[in-house]
């Protein structure tokens, strides 16, 4: 099975990071974000990728040409370079520069040929089974399954009555909303759901399985957390230096 991952987005709200390279290279410890999600399905097995590349593509071209060129012939010290493993696949996709997330997915169409696949964001780790959620898939028979997870909350919450404060929970977990989370499950006849390039993923085909009876929620209560801000970069890069990185499965 190959895993779809979407690396084309300016992540303008971490223009911190990225004004010099896609936020999926952004670093958590020594690694890129997108080495962390591939290091999470690898995990599971699945080691054949297709990186959909926008903004900034050639940083990640030249990141993994660079590092597979050294796993091959060992001419770049060790030390310079991030361990890539040597049984990954990866199949590098120009998808355009202003093109929407599902526009991104279609252009990849024909490196998935008639198979199921994984499919996700180039900016959110989590720890979900990826065996149960692939199995929870096949069992119901979808066309598209969606990591459901709980976002984790920012601020500690306030109750307050009149200008008393009577309850403070700080950062509670809120167990009635479920968000999307990415690490979808889909059949390759979502294909048919996507018109072009300005088609949003998240938008009209979502919507449409979703009236369809075709997209299924697994739900996630593990953990769960997207990188769109310098403060949950540094979150995540704090979790991964103390050795406490929930996502690290391997």
């Amino acid at each position: 099975m190959k895993a779809v991952i979407l690396a084309g987005g300016k992540g303008t709200r971490l223009s911190e990071e990225t004004h010099d390279k896609p936020k999926p290279m952004v670093l958590i410890g020594k690694n890129p974000i997108l080495w962390h999600i591939m290091k999470i399905y690898s995990a599971y097995g699945i080691n054949e990728f297709v990186i959909c590349l926008g903004y900034k593509g050639n940083v990640i071209r030249d990141y993994f040409n660079t590092n597979l060129e050294s796993n091959r012939n060992q001419k770049i010290p060790q030390h310079k370079v991030h361990a890539i493993p040597s049984d990954w696949k990866v199949i590098l996709v120009e998808t355009g520069l202003n093109t929407m997330t599902g526009g991104r997915l279609k252009k990849v169409k024909k490196f998935l040929k008639d198979e199921t696949f994984c499919f996700t964001y180039g900016d959110t780790l989590n720890n979900v089974n990826i065996h149960e959620l692939i199995e929870f898939h096949k069992k119901r028979k979808a066309l598209a399954t969606v990591t459901a997870c709980i976002p984790p909350e920012k601020y500690g919450v306030l109750k307050i009555r009149g200008s008393k404060v009577i309850d403070f929970r700080e950062k509670p977990n809120n167990q009635k909303n479920w968000v999307n989370g990415g690490y979808f499950v889909l059949e390759p006849e979502v294909f048919d759901f996507i018109q072009g390039d300005e088609t949003v993923w998240e938008k009209e085909p979502m919507e449409r399985l979703t009236r369809e009876g075709h997209l299924f929620a697994y739900k996630h209560t593990g953990f769960y957390q997207m990188m769109d801000t310098l403060r949950e970069k540094n979150y995540l890069n704090n979790l991964w230096i103390s050795g406490k990185a929930p996502w690290k499965i391997w």
